[in-house]
């Protein structure tokens, strides 16, 4: 458990993470107050990458839950592993025939069947999704509920009631209480307007894209290789294309692909060649790479960073 707003900073920085004060402030209240994040904003800003770097630097596991829509609660709490069970009965069998064998009548029978139900309907057939995997977990775990505005209101209804007493309850088994409770981030896209019950059992956050001397420092940190001035252009060109009306407005993780490709290439700076043949890295639609390579051709005469 981090110590201090800056010991939350500084652990991030030690996984490549660079937090901002609010950042740093909703991760240190979450653990002290043991309650679920909801980080929201524009895709690629880093929401899945603050889980990651919270688990690794507090030495927690990751559990990750990837909604989508028609998820329900079989696919994220858990199943019975009916074909385990089935070979299992095939194993018992004689064991079984004696049982029934030995009983005066069918209701007889029944009974003493159903009294070794707990053979079958154990945690040894259970097959725990990431939802029960947090729950149970010995150690602390970092769950990661990713894109939950993908996922259908009812889904959302039903993970409230796992938020708010972080146990479930499992007809067979009875109530499975989690042993640590977990640390947990929802993310959201903003597809859909998730319900005020679930951001008030939650610490708000929004992840906007970062400032120019933010991913700045983020590309240096992770792409080192990269010379500073041509870092610097590159930051500078996807910060001026967030601006344009794009479908798919470049992501920082793009960005960093970016500086890669030029590593990868030995783009000693970027001319116009360089990045028209680049640009691909970073817009993933035609009609985005047009408008931009317009944009960029018009801003040559008002220094955007291309040479």
């Amino acid at each position: 458990m981090f110590k201090s707003i800056a010991d939350v900073t500084s652990g991030l920085l030690a996984q490549q993470y660079i937090a901002s004060d609010e950042i740093a402030t909703v991760v240190y209240l979450a653990e002290r107050m043991g309650k679920p994040i909801l980080a929201e904003g524009p895709a690629g800003v880093g929401k899945t990458e603050l889980s990651k770097a919270w688990a690794a630097a507090t030495g927690r596991e990751l559990i990750r839950l990837q909604c989508y829509e028609g998820l329900d609660e079989s696919k994220a709490l858990y199943e019975w592993e009916y074909a385990k069970q089935m070979l299992y009965t095939q194993l018992l069998r004689d064991k079984l025939s004696q049982i029934v064998g030995e009983a005066q009548s069918l209701a007889q029978a029944a009974d003493r069947l159903a009294g070794e139900e707990n053979v079958f309907f154990s945690l040894r057939f259970l097959l725990p999704r990431p939802l029960l995997r947090a729950i149970m977990s010995e150690k602390p775990v970092v769950l990661l509920i990713d894109e939950i505005d993908r996922a259908d209101a009812e889904f959302e209804a039903f993970l409230l009631e796992i938020l708010s007493d972080f146990q479930v309850s499992v007809p067979e088994l009875g109530t499975l209480k989690a042993r640590t409770q977990p640390m947990v981030v929802l993310t959201s896209n903003n597809t859909r307007e998730l319900s005020e019950a679930l951001k008030r059992r939650a610490l708000y956050l929004f992840i906007d894209y970062p400032s120019l001397e933010s991913e700045l420092n983020i590309v240096r940190m992770r792409v080192p290789d990269l010379s500073p001035s041509v870092a610097k252009q590159c930051v500078e060109i996807v910060q001026r294309l967030r601006g344009l009306e794009l479908k798919k407005s470049p992501s920082v993780a793009e960005t960093v692909d970016w500086a890669k490709a030029l590593v990868a290439i030995n783009a000693r700076h970027l001319d116009d060649k360089t990045l028209n043949d680049t640009l691909t890295v970073i817009l993933k639609h035609e009609s985005d790479i047009q408008r931009a390579r317009r944009a960029l051709s018009a801003g040559k005469s008002r220094d955007v960073g291309v040479r």
